[in-house]
């Protein structure tokens, strides 16, 4: 293939590879600590990363020539697709959120967790006779957990210290696990209606705990992570089967007033690093 004459036939696609390992590299760079000097309060690393992500972005928005067929439309489709992702890697600009900044976007979250596990409570009553009392064993702690999760991440935004964020890692990681738990016992709910119900429920509350352990990852030490994932001894991959990945990008899209392929894309990666970590 010549290089030069692939560039020619398909710009539009060569840029967006160009600017796509612009923002690898850029990545790859900052996790090594290269910065390549400043830049304003920044460094040239992040600067020039930031700058690749919004032209991909722009990229990604062009519109396609109706003239042009199927095959201009799926170029494009694929384009958006590459853009989210190198949009989603761990940039300068992303990483280095503050922790008041993390832990207001986690406060954020706590109203749509109480509403879930709300809804988690009166679903007993939904359910077969023979369904309720499995069900009411698996999310016995839930209540309870959700009391605490949200006491402190409350306490972790007033006051963002190690301690009080070790207190957020312990109780984040317990309530996944109680999430993960009832999600095994769920499956042996064989009543189709009950099950669906049932895992309607679980994952909603478990969309938002996934949610908040990843902001807690982002502003913890990787010994902390470690720490963390080694509490966690029912992983995702055990549990993935009864995950519905559906509700759970419609649920990110809804908090954050974004697209949903944005939202899949984001929950996507963040089970990724879940997964990857330990969890």
């Amino acid at each position: 293939m010549n290089p030069i004459s692939n560039i020619w036939n398909h710009p539009k696609t060569s840029a967006a590879g160009l600017l796509i390992a612009v923002v690898t590299i850029g990545s790859v760079l900052s996790q090594q600590g290269i910065t390549l000097g400043t830049a304003g309060s920044g460094t040239v690393v992040a600067l020039v990363s930031g700058l690749a992500s919004a032209l991909l972005g722009l990229l990604a928005r062009d519109p396609a020539n109706p003239a042009a067929g199927s095959n201009s439309a799926s170029s494009t489709a694929k384009l958006g697709a590459w853009a989210l992702i190198a949009l989603l890697l761990p940039l300068p600009f992303v990483s280095g959120c503050s922790e008041t900044s993390v832990a207001q976007n986690i406060v954020n979250w706590t109203p749509a967790l109480e509403s879930a596990v709300a809804t988690v409570d009166a679903t007993a009553a939904l359910l077969a006779p023979a369904d309720a009392p499995i069900f009411a064993a698996a999310t016995v702690g839930f209540d309870a957990a959700s009391n605490l999760l949200v006491a402190q991440a409350r306490a972790y935004l007033a006051n963002p210290t190690a301690s009080v964020l070790a207190q957020l890692q312990a109780a984040v990681v317990a309530f996944q696990q109680q999430v993960n738990a009832s999600l095994l016992s769920a499956a042996k709910i064989t009543n189709p209606a009950s099950q669906q119900s049932v895992l309607n429920s679980i994952n909603a509350v478990g969309t938002v705990v996934l949610a908040i352990l990843a902001m807690v990852q982002s502003v913890s030490s990787e010994v902390a992570v470690a720490r963390m994932a080694s509490h966690s001894t029912i992983k995702l991959a055990a549990v993935r089967p009864y995950m519905d990945e559906s509700k759970a990008v419609a649920m990110v899209a809804s908090h954050y007033g974004e697209p949903a392929e944005w939202a899949r894309a984001q929950e996507r990666q963040v089970e990724l690093n879940a997964a990857q970590a330990g969890f």
